[in-house]
This record gives C-alpha cells, sequence and structure tokens, in this order.
C-alpha cells in the first residue's frame, strides 16, 4: 500500500467537500487568508519528520497494537474537520453528536445491549476510569479486582478513585484465576471485578461466563474491559473456551471497547457502555452557557470529559455504514483473517525445535519464547532476535512473562529467573494471513543469524 492510495478515499475528498459546502450555501462568501507556500513546506517536513516511525501501516510491522485506519475513516475525519464539531455539547456538534449516539448504539447491539447507555471517549483509559468510577459510587468503599494480566490502567485507576485494587492470579495461559476470584470474593470488600476479554500483553480472554455465574452469591458488578478484544464478539472461528466468554458479554454492568484498536479508527476512539441506563444520574451536572440550543440529550451530560472531536464519530459512523458490524459480514471477516494468521503463526512457531510458544492464541496475540539452556539465556537470544528481525524489515515485539506462564511451554532446561523475555506478535491486520510466508520467511533468517 502506498500512501497515496488509499483506496481511492482521499481522491473523492475533493467531490465530497464541495457537497458538504452545499450545506452552507446561503452564508456570504468567506475564505480564511493562508499561505500556499508556507503550508506546503510546512507539510513536506512534517512528512520528513514522520518518516522517522516504522512501518506501523505494512504488514510487516507485526509488532505491537498498531491498526491502521480503513481509508473511509481517514476520509471522513478530514471532512469532518473542515468544521472541527465539538461532541460536548449539540449546539457545537449537532450532526456528529447525533452520528456518535447512531454508532454507540451500533456498537451495543453488537453485544446484544438493549437498552444501554454509552458514549465515545478518548481511549480505553478514559472508558475504564469512567466504568471505574460509576461502580465506585454504586459500590462505595469497597474494592476493584483484576487479574495479574489485566491493563496496568487498572490499578492505577483504582488509585485515582481512592479505593482499594486487588490483584487476582491468572492461570498457566493467562486469564483469571477464578478459584482465587472466588477466595477473594470471600472477604465482601471487593465491589467491581474487572473481567479482560483479551488481555494487551498475551491476547487471554478471562472466563466471563464462570465470573458471572459467582454474582449469585456475592454482591460486585462486572466490568468487562474489551478494549482490544471485544469486536472478536463477532467471530465464528475462536475456541470453545473465548466464545463462551464473549457469548455473555451483554450480561456485564460496563462494558469498553476501543474502535482505534480493531474498529478501524484513527486514534482517539475508546467506548464506554452501560448496562442500566439510570447510572446517567451520577453524570447529572449543568451547563447552561453550553446546552442551551436543545432539551435533548447532550453527550456532555453523560461523559466525565468535556470537548471531544466529533471528527472522531463521523469517522465511525462512516466506517460502521460502509462495514457493518454484524457476523459473517465483511467487517468481521477482516477479523476473522486476523485470527487465522496467528494460528498460522502459533503453528509454524510450534512445529520450529528453536521456539516454545507459550499457548495457542485466543484472539491475534501470539508469544513465544526461544528455546535455551537457561531463562536469562532466552531472554537474551529473544532480545538478539528481535534486533535480527527488525534489521529485516520485520517488526515484532518484546514482553516478559512469568515462570508460572511460561512452564508448559518448557522453553528452558534451568530456571536461573522468575520470568522470561519473550517475542510478541499482533496479527492485526487482515493482510497478515497472505503475509505470512514472508513473515515465517524473515523471521527465519533473522533466528539464523
Amino acid at each position: 500500500m502506498t500512501f497515496d492510495h488509499q483506496g481511492d478515499a482521499f481522491h473523492h475528498l475533493a467531490e465530497c467537500l464541495k457537497a458538504l459546502d452545499r450545506g452552507f450555501e446561503g452564508l456570504p462568501d468567506f475564505s480564511p487568508r493562508v499561505d500556499a507556500n508556507a503550508i506546503r513546506s510546512t507539510l513536506l517536513e512534517t512528512a520528513d519528520r514522520l518518516r522517522e516511525n516504522r512501518p506501523y501501516h505494512h504488514p510487516l510491522y507485526i509488532g505491537q497494537m498498531l491498526k491502521p485506519p480503513h481509508p473511509v475513516a481517514r476520509a471522513a475525519y478530514a471532512l469532518a474537520m473542515c468544521l472541527n464539531p465539538n461532541n460536548h455539547a449539540l449546539d457545537g456538534g449537532l450532526a456528529t453528536s447525533a452520528m456518535e449516539k447512531e454508532a454507540v448504539a451500533g456498537i451495543a447491539r453488537m453485544f446484544g445491549l438493549e437498552p444501554h447507555l454509552g458514549h465515545l471517549c478518548g481511549g480505553g483509559t478514559m472508558a475504564n476510569f469512567e466504568a471505574l468510577w460509576v461502580g465506585r459510587e454504586l459500590r462505595p468503599g469497597r474494592a476493584i479486582a483484576a487479574s495479574a494480566q489485566a491493563h496496568y490502567t487498572h490499578s492505577r485507576l483504582s488509585a485515582v478513585l481512592g479505593v482499594p485494587f486487588v490483584k487476582v492470579a491468572v492461570d498457566a495461559s493467562g486469564r483469571m484465576d477464578v478459584d482465587a476470584l472466588k477466595s477473594a470474593l470471600g472477604s465482601g470488600a471487593i465491589g467491581t471485578v474487572v473481567v479482560t476479554l483479551g488481555t494487551t500483553a498475551a491476547g487471554a480472554v478471562d472466563p466471563l461466563d464462570r465470573v458471572l455465574a459467582l454474582r449469585s452469591r456475592h454482591d460486585f458488578r462486572v466490568h468487562v474491559d474489551a478494549a482490544y478484544g471485544g469486536y472478536f464478539a463477532l467471530l465464528g472461528n475462536l475456541g470453545p473456551a473465548a466464545r463462551d466468554a464473549f457469548g455473555c458479554i451483554g450480561e456485564a454492568d460496563s462494558i469498553v471497547i476501543d474502535p482505534h484498536k480493531h474498529g478501524l479508527q484513527p486514534y482517539g476512539c475508546g467506548c464506554v457502555l452501560f448496562r442500566d441506563p439510570t447510572v446517567g444520574r451520577f453524570y447529572k451536572h449543568d451547563s447552561p452557557y453550553t446546552y442551551f440550543s436543545s432539551s435533548e440529550l447532550h453527550l456532555g451530560e453523560i461523559s466525565l470529559e468535556c470537548s471531544r472531536a466529533g471528527a472522531s464519530a463521523a469517522a465511525l459512523w462512516a466506517t460502521m455504514r460502509m462495514l457493518p458490524p454484524v457476523p459473517g459480514g465483511a467487517f468481521a471477516a477482516g477479523l476473522e483473517s486476523c485470527r487465522d494468521a496467528a494460528l498460522s503463526l502459533y503453528r509454524a512457531l510450534d512445529a520450529d525445535a528453536r521456539f516454545a510458544p507459550l499457548f495457542r492464541p485466543e484472539l491475534d496475540i501470539v508469544v513465544w519464547a526461544v528455546r535455551a539452556a537457561s531463562a536469562r539465556e532466552s531472554s537474551e537470544r529473544a532480545r538478539r532476535l528481535f534486533e535480527a528481525a527488525e534489521g529485516l524489515n520485520l517488526h515484532l515485539a518484546l514482553a516478559t512473562f512469568p515462570r508460572a506462564m511460561c512452564e508448559a511451554a518448557r522453553p528452558v532446561e534451568t530456571w536461573d529467573a522468575d520470568e522470561i523475555v519473550c517475542l510478541r506478535a499482533c496479527a492485526m491486520k487482515p493482510e497478515h494471513r497472505e503475509w505470512m510466508p514472508e513473515i515465517l520467511e524473515r523471521l527465519d533468517r533473522a533466528a539464523k543469524d
């Protein structure tokens, strides 16, 4: 893919800008004073600086969770930025507020969450913060619990909210240990349990169905952090355990998903959803100088954030119009390609005596250790392989995992450390499936260096 050919989306911008102009034909002509030459030279300088990045857009980048936005999302974002709407209040983002409500309703339907209360936000951190804040208001003074492999922000957000945080042990696959959770719940001190459907380190899926079953004996809220994994609810090629977990996601009290991960959106675009719309009472406030244009719901009335880019809503709305998030659709097929790519990589690594994949991927993240005599040597080999692969334009990632998650793969003979630095690949681009032979060939060459 070259940047001057984004699925022809940007080639349509001139026509779309004229269509946008027609909506304001009653206004007198107005042209802002700009220096076209200065704009050109500044943008060329910007392009020079941006080349210092790694090739996040290319299939040979399979390292961190960086998925290119869909061309229609980029173009819709650029189109909306001509107006630069603000979705805090209807007066500042009339059309894009409606687009946001429609897009969020579409995401809620994907989870079977009807009715619901929800909105977009800057990303998963802010979305999780709002869900945990509501949990604190409903269970004041009680702790938040999450697995040892949950995102690090949950412990930080708990500290910001002034509530205790309980770390729950994980099993050998990085999933929350339900027996350990049962033991922690016995004290009655936990008010919210965070269930991660797709950990960011290894793509592990916590057993949501088993956690939900505990609510009949213990009083706690279930918050699902599906910032990374949420869209996998659409897939038909998940394993049984992941399928069971995603199958009951609509029973959670709150859900977070990041359209800027698998939803093909530019950063930052997160989304928080609540099963009970009445939690909107905790957001209640008045802002007479912004909420004056309509008695309808202003998104700022159900959000902790104030100013938010309406362009994010326009981009998401346009993408969902073109690629509806429904089972069996083109959007879901793209995600299935990502999972197929991850499984293909896993099978190749599992058949290679040099590598020890920690476990079969549940979504599209694969982690593996490099076999060695000792844990320290394995970590050093992983670092060297990471650098050698980068020299061949194959971009992987490194991640450290505890011995308990590595032992079953038998990567080493001697444990002289309690953890191993492993290699990690996020097969987040649909193109990764067809590029897997090239990826494996370069990985083989890097391992021989």
